[in-house]
């Protein structure tokens, strides 16, 4: 990693149509050296609110998520990087200890490559504290990190990623999470992410069986449900673990159907 690079912090923005959440994020980050905000294929106000708030902007059409992340980390000038999406918040809590742990980090010859930060899940103004795994909700992230410590890798949808150098463990303080406003978001993003991993399956060439995704309902039910609790949090646990269930099943029939689809035209 280059000694060139100046050391201050950089926030990584991604963002497709998020004009409605966007400023509300990118003003939490006041705090940054720089502000780079990756658009993709947004046909929204993003421009113009990025823009407002005097971030640096990436445009360009990404169909997979990894290169587009990968392309807002190559255009951060700075060694150090969060990586922030438009529905989440940096507390002023968060960005006092983010300053500080750079701080001290920058004062010793060695030390952590990067860190997780911790996450509060709201739907509407709810926090939801219980409930959440597989693609729904967040625990923790590696967001904090030293400029290409992070790859993510070829999937549409929560690419794999992959950390190099010495982690620093968890922050203290955590990051608001705005997913969705109601339930029926909450069905719409499972309607846009099985869609986007259904074509992660087929590229794949790997789909799995019809019987194996019917018995997978169960398991993430119950994990979500029982084990982390989401009985606690009445309609709303119960839907996130109705949805984590579904979430492969559904991957899997949409796949299938682009599969048969396109043995039709040929």
């Amino acid at each position: 990693m280059s000694s060139a690079l100046p050391q201050r912090l950089s926030a990584l923005v991604v963002a497709r149509n998020e004009a409605a959440q966007l400023g509300a994020c990118l003003e939490r980050l006041a705090f940054c050296y720089e502000i780079v905000v990756v658009l993709d294929r947004s046909t929204d106000d993003s421009r113009n609110v990025a823009l407002l708030h005097g971030a640096k902007l990436v445009e360009g059409a990404w169909p997979i998520e990894g290169a587009r992340r990968q392309a807002g980390q190559d255009a951060c000038s700075c060694a150090w990087i969060l990586e922030v999406d438009a529905d989440e918040r940096v507390s002023p809590e968060l960005a006092a200890e983010i300053k500080s742990t750079l701080a001290a980090r920058q004062e010793a010859p060695t030390g952590p490559d990067w860190w997780r930060i911790p996450f509060d899940n709201y739907i509407g103004e709810r926090l939801v504290r219980y409930g959440w795994g597989a693609q729904f909700g967040v625990g923790a992230k590696a967001i904090l990190f030293r400029k290409g410590c992070k790859a993510w890798g070829e999937q549409r949808v929560h690419p794999k990623v992959q950390m190099t150098g010495t982690p620093g463990g968890a922050l203290a303080n955590t990051m608001q999470h705005y997913l969705d406003r109601d339930i029926s978001e909450m069905m719409q993003r499972l309607d846009r992410y099985t869609t986007l991993n259904a074509e992660d399956l087929c590229a794949t060439g790997k789909i799995g069986t019809l019987r194996k995704n019917v018995l997978r309902i169960f398991g993430r039910f119950w994990k979500c449900y029982v084990r982390r609790k989401g009985h606690r949090e009445g309609g709303l646990g119960l839907a996130i673990a109705i949805f984590a269930g579904l979430y492969p099943l559904l991957s899997y029939l949409k796949a299938a159907e682009i599969q048969a689809a396109g043995r039709t035209k040929a």
